[in-house]
């Protein structure tokens, strides 16, 4: 990757790379404690085997268009952001009890195997998997802390990720603790700024303006590209959900269905729905044995009121409103290009 360019796959390489070296290294000196933790560690390796990589390019990028040059230890730090991720997701399949991710086995349900014969084993499956979030979310803060950046660099930026972990379980909470409840679209949002939108884009950028040393107009104009963008992301994620290919995603169609999750998608589905078409998503939400037919007939409730159309609306409208924000930022031409790309990427795609 040149000083200029941006080059996405060669980004997500070097990324790739590093998060596999470091997760590596500390796989090997948690099974040096004792080898029953094999199974364990390989949890810890397969969180971070696959992802686009967006949170780890908006922190990149937010060093960049501040006017900083491309360097490795920036790299490090970005790639930590990946690693918030990885956490959040094995404690959010857990926490919904989602069978697949990424086409494979979730955390909690691969290391069934290492507890087979034990009591309870479905329970300690899953007391494992919590602990995998956990560690991983640890080591998100100790691959930041060592990229190589100086102190004073780290020290701007440990404020926003304290935000940024304090919003994300957070959100994780509010879906919880609104997970069956009355669909209701701004309570959806809420739900999807703080458990995703923030921490997909607008907390990585403004941790690398940060680090970088951006001032307060930078930073508020992040602020505006990112937390639409975000919401954009989220959006598109409840789409995909319900109406994305398997095959592409790596996820289960029916999970927001059968764990009648506050979704916006539902919430819009519900605010136009008649009287018929409530009584008919009321026995098929939460229904924990929902077949194929079962889903297909959410899917067609859903058609049939337009409810899709008017995310994918929404999704639109959000991403012009970052795309406006971005262009009246004072940043280098190759920023404005690189955040323009990752714009599209975040929110037009199929898994």
């Amino acid at each position: 990757m040149t000083s200029e360019a941006w080059e996405p796959d060669a980004f997500k390489a070097r990324v790739d790379e590093t998060l596999r070296r470091f997760v590596a290294e500390e796989a090997d000196q948690f099974v040096a404690i004792d080898p029953l933790l094999g199974p364990v560690a390989g949890q810890l390796e397969a969180a971070v085997a696959d992802g686009k990589r967006l949170r780890a390019a908006f922190c990149y990028w937010g060093w960049r268009a501040v006017g900083q040059p491309d360097n490795d230890a920036l790299v490090r730090a970005a790639a930590s952001m990946e690693l918030v991720h990885a956490a959040a997701v094995v404690h959010d399949d857990l926490i919904d009890d989602s069978p697949l991710r990424h086409g494979r086995p979730t955390a909690h349900r691969a290391l069934r195997g290492a507890v087979r014969r034990r009591p309870r084993a479905d329970a300690a499956a899953r007391s494992l998997a919590m602990l995998v979030g956990d560690l991983l979310m640890a080591l998100a803060g100790h691959l930041f802390t060592t990229s190589g950046l100086p102190a004073a660099y780290l020290a701007r930026a440990r404020p926003v990720w304290s935000v940024m972990a304090r919003e994300l379980i957070a959100g994780e909470c509010l879906e919880i603790l609104r997970t069956g409840s009355g669909p209701d679209i701004t309570a959806s949002l809420k739900v999807i700024r703080y458990k995703t939108a923030k921490y997909t884009v607008e907390q990585p950028l403004l941790i690398g303006g940060a680090l970088a040393g951006a001032g307060p107009r930078l930073r508020e104009g992040y602020e505006a590209y990112g937390l639409p963008l975000g919401e954009a992301f989220q959006l598109r994620d409840d789409l995909l959900g319900l109406f994305g290919n398997p095959d592409l995603t790596g996820k289960a169609n029916a999970d927001d269905v059968r764990g009648h999750r506050p979704t916006a998608l539902l919430a819009e589905t519900w605010r136009v729905a008649g009287d018929d078409e409530r009584e008919r998503l009321r026995a098929l939400l939460g229904k924990r044995d929902l077949g194929a037919e079962g889903l297909q007939e959410v899917r067609q409730v859903m058609d049939s009121l337009g409810a899709p159309a008017r995310i994918e609306a929404m999704i639109n409208t959000r991403v012009e409103e970052a795309l406006d924000a971005l262009h009246a930022l004072d940043v280098p031409t190759h920023a404005t290009t690189a955040l323009t790309v990752l714009a599209r990427s975040a929110a037009l795609r199929l898994s």
